[in-house]
């Protein structure tokens, strides 16, 4: 028996939804250790833009936290991933581009998010934008593996992104981020992720409901 997704239907179910009327909660994830990383620079710069449209930003220190061995899950480092992921409602992940691709420290923080806790799904649903930077030309590979991973977490990548090329050039002394295109886009980026999580956020699990995984139920 198939699931009642009639017209009607599904149009009475986005009107009665309630919607929402705190900040979207976004959690920032960057990919290096270095103090002085331009991938950290970035991804503050961006949680900078999001709290100025008014979202409730927390960004994730990867220093300290166990490399994936499907076993430390009481380890204080992951907890505190898994609880900032069952608090947002949005994500940015923004990696630095080596050998071609991101670094093992932002794939060690999404493989420590699981596709489940208990009944809970921590990604399912939420909106995510991927960033990259660069030390050299423009490239797109580090995003391009980020939204392979989005997909696979069951996440809404949004269509824009952003990728700093030759990034030592593109930030201030303090850490701020120099007026430029670059920088532009990261705006761009992240007031589309702010629409798109006010839009998405309430309507989570109408959009990602799956009559494979609810068979049982509906028979």
């Amino acid at each position: 028996m198939l699931p009642d997704h009639s017209l009607h239907t599904s149009l009475q179910k986005i009107k009665e939804t309630k919607l929402s009327e705190h900040a979207p909660r976004v959690l920032v994830l960057y990919g290096s250790l270095r103090p002085e990383s331009y991938s950290k620079k970035a991804a503050f710069e961006a949680a900078r833009i999001l709290e100025s449209f008014g979202a409730d930003v927390k960004i994730y220190d990867p220093e300290g936290l166990p490399v994936f061995d499907r076993q430390s899950y009481e380890h204080h480092k992951v907890q505190e991933l898994h609880e900032l992921a069952q608090w947002s409602e949005a994500m940015v992940w923004c990696s630095p581009e080596i050998h071609g691709n991101i670094t093992s420290v932002i794939k060690n923080q999404i493989d420590w998010i699981p596709l489940s806790i208990g009944s809970v799904r921590p990604t399912q649903g939420r909106t995510l934008a991927v960033m990259q930077v660069s030390g050299g030309s423009q490239s797109f590979n580090a995003v391009n593996s980020l939204r392979i991973l989005g997909r696979w977490m069951r996440m809404y990548t949004i269509p824009n992104q952003s990728s700093v090329a030759m990034a030592w050039k593109e930030f201030n002394d303090d850490g701020t981020m120099k007026d430029s295109s670059y920088r532009d886009r990261i705006i761009d980026v992240m007031e589309e992720l702010f629409h798109m999580t006010l839009i998405l956020r309430d309507h989570s699990e109408f959009l990602t409901h799956r009559f494979s995984e609810n068979k049982s139920d509906a028979e």
